[in-house]
């Protein structure tokens, strides 16, 4: 998929990896329908759409998307970034952890990544380009979908069921020529991880090969653009973590 004219819809595009990502397919060429709980700085232009919407509900979803497509024409890429963290212990010291907690974390990360597909897909499949690609689709998983640490429980799940719901996904589409792909990203300089404390921070990179550092947002967007203009990438989930590995806690 070739960025510059496209139409390309970034989630949780109000600050970090979305709005690296949604800024960087701007320079390249995009006309971007940024969206997130907030309205994405800028001011809406002939190339620049500011939305804003819960991921969690398929109303609000299927909304930004009609709004990106009227003010477009169409949606060509999207990349969905739009999660939350949610940490919490199955037992704290007053009794077994309030169930809403989980069910709040599933619902953004997990069943908001439900609709972006859904809405996503049936767009693209609806407008069929002549060179055959008509969309890319890139999800944000997590490395904690495979090494989760003690309070990841909810967010590990959450992001385990993004990547398996990839390749289903991935298979059913390619008769659309849509192409679906995730990056699990390591501990990176966002909202997420810059809140907490400078210890659990260094925790964080303390199991990084190299370079050990966060990974920064930018880097992140360099990925997602590659990805979309690699046309043999498909049904794949990349690990973006400088060799990292979490530790228990």
């Amino acid at each position: 998929m070739q960025i510059p004219g496209a139409v390309a819809v970034v989630t949780g595009a109000g600050a970090g990896l979305g709005l690296a990502t949604a800024h960087l397919l701007s320079q390249r060429g995009a006309r971007v329908a940024a969206l997130d709980l907030t309205a994405p700085p800028g001011e809406a232009t002939d190339t620049w759409l500011p939305l804003t919407a819960d991921v969690g509900s398929a109303t609000e979803v299927d909304a930004a998307f009609d709004a990106a497509v009227s003010a477009f024409g169409r949606v060509d890429i999207v990349v969905h970034c739009a999660g939350i963290a949610g940490g919490f212990r199955l037992i704290g010291r007053d009794g077994p952890v309030d169930p809403g907690r989980f069910t709040r974390v599933i619902d953004v990360n997990l069943v908001g990544t439900f609709h972006v597909l859904r809405a996503a897909a049936w767009r693209m499949s609806r407008d069929q380009r002549p060179d055959g690609e008509n969309g890319v689709i890139v999800t944000t998983a997590s490395i904690a979908a495979y090494e989760g640490q003690q309070g990841q429980l909810a967010y590990s799940a959450s992001k385990a069921g993004v990547i398996g719901m990839l390749l289903p996904a991935a298979r059913e589409l390619a008769q659309y020529g849509i192409r679906c792909t995730a990056i699990a990203p390591g501990a990176f300089e966002t909202a997420l991880t810059t809140d907490l404390p400078a210890e659990l921070q260094e925790q964080l990179t303390a199991s990084v090969a190299y370079p050990q550092r966060l990974g920064r947002p930018t880097e992140f967007a360099d990925l997602a653009c590659a990805v979309i203009t690699n046309e043999m990438l498909n049904g794949e989930v990349i690990r973006l973590d400088a060799g990292a590995r979490l530790s228990p806690r």
